[in-house]
């Protein structure tokens, strides 16, 4: 039977600390974000075997040669996307043309709206706006291609050419992708990873453009029904693994793709939380990876907020998750989270003040 490695980095050394040793992992070939260990994880069947293990042992070889080249992927720069440097944390911001999304659903449902929000998020500091005319929150029901066209692609057509940062379409039709191209969208953001709409990995393809696969374990309005995983971190990694090689076969360069394990499709509160807890093992699908984790209803569980009270919560979600090498963060409140990197980057030397 086939064995499966997988290294999640740990103990992450302090910024503030004495130069650090040799032997450390940097992810994403970030000086920043240096590593002193990792789990070794090896999962032969339904077994997994777990042992941290220092970077030296790993960088010399010790692992063997699945985990050498899965150092090599955790360890490489990632290249721009959509002209966006990633050696610091970037903000997508959240625009949903859309009814009934959780969070703000019916807020920007007309195109002045949206174009209108979506310009707010831009001077708030956004590095990316998403813009999303279908509902994919638990329990939704999908909509008809035309109608979502309607709503997203007079945004998009209003921000190209006045908005100096990147355009998202966030769907998962291939038809609604390769309209959204054409009217000005620069990154696709995917919930089904490509997986949905059968020509959507050739749209994308052909696009030319950065691409978000993200997962989801079932259909949006069935996947809160009871999801299960023998063990969710190793599964989610498994399946976005899956995703980049289809995408691979399809003529879509790893280069161009980014990883997001979808906290809140298909997972309940303890996946979301193991999710979280181990982002940095994402880094070795050697793709940049994203968190969306803003007002979701894990942080409700937790604490009993409903989604418009949730911003604590997911500005400590954000900066879990940048502490583990995440280079996107897709977020509705982008001056508070903002302000909340620029805390952290202070904190760890990066920042340079207004």
């Amino acid at each position: 039977m086939t064995a499966s490695v997988y290294i999640r980095p740990v103990a992450r050394l302090p910024d503030a600390a004495p130069p650090a040793p040799a032997a450390a992992l940097a992810l994403a070939g970030r000086k920043d974000l240096l590593f002193a260990a990792a789990e070794l994880i090896v999962r032969t069947g339904g077994r997994v075997e777990r042992r941290v293990v220092s970077a030296g042992e790993l960088l010399q070889g010790a692992a063997g040669a699945d985990a050498a080249r899965i150092l090599q992927r955790l360890q490489e720069p990632r290249p721009a996307l959509a002209g966006l440097a990633l050696d610091r944390p970037r903000i997508m911001g959240i625009v949903n043309v859309t009814p009934d999304s959780f969070s703000d659903g019916g807020r920007y449902l007309t195109a002045d709206a949206a174009i209108a929000h979506a310009l707010e998020l831009e001077a708030e500091g956004a590095d990316i706006l998403d813009i999303g005319g279908e509902s994919t929150r638990p329990g939704s029901e999908p909509i008809d291609i035309e109608a979502e066209c309607r709503r997203v692609l007079p945004v998009i057509e209003g921000l190209a050419g006045r908005v100096r940062v990147p355009v998202s379409i966030d769907t998962r039709n291939g038809e609604v992708m390769r309209r959204a191209v054409e009217a000005g969208a620069r990154i696709i953001n995917d919930v089904s990873a490509l997986g949905h709409d059968p020509m959507a990995l050739a749209v994308a393809a052909a696009s030319g453009l950065p691409v978000i696969l993200m997962h989801a374990q079932g259909d949006p309005k069935t996947m809160q029904h009871n999801p299960t995983y023998e063990d969710v971190v190793l599964d989610v990694f498994d399946a976005l693994g899956a995703r980049v090689a289809a995408c691979e076969r399809a003529g879509i360069p790893r280069q161009r793709l980014i990883v997001d394990p979808g906290i809140g499709f298909g997972k309940t509160l303890a996946h979301n939380l193991a999710l979280l807890g181990s982002l940095t093992i994402f880094q070795g699908l050697g793709c940049a990876v994203l968190l969306g984790a803003s007002r979701k209803s894990f942080i409700g569980k937790l604490t009993g907020a409903q989604a418009g009270d949730r911003l604590p919560g997911s500005l400590a979600a954000a900066l879990i998750g940048v502490a583990q090498g995440v280079q996107i963060l897709r977020v509705h409140d982008v001056a508070a989270t903002r302000q909340a990197l620029a805390v952290w980057e202070g904190a760890c030397g990066r920042g340079t003040g207004p």
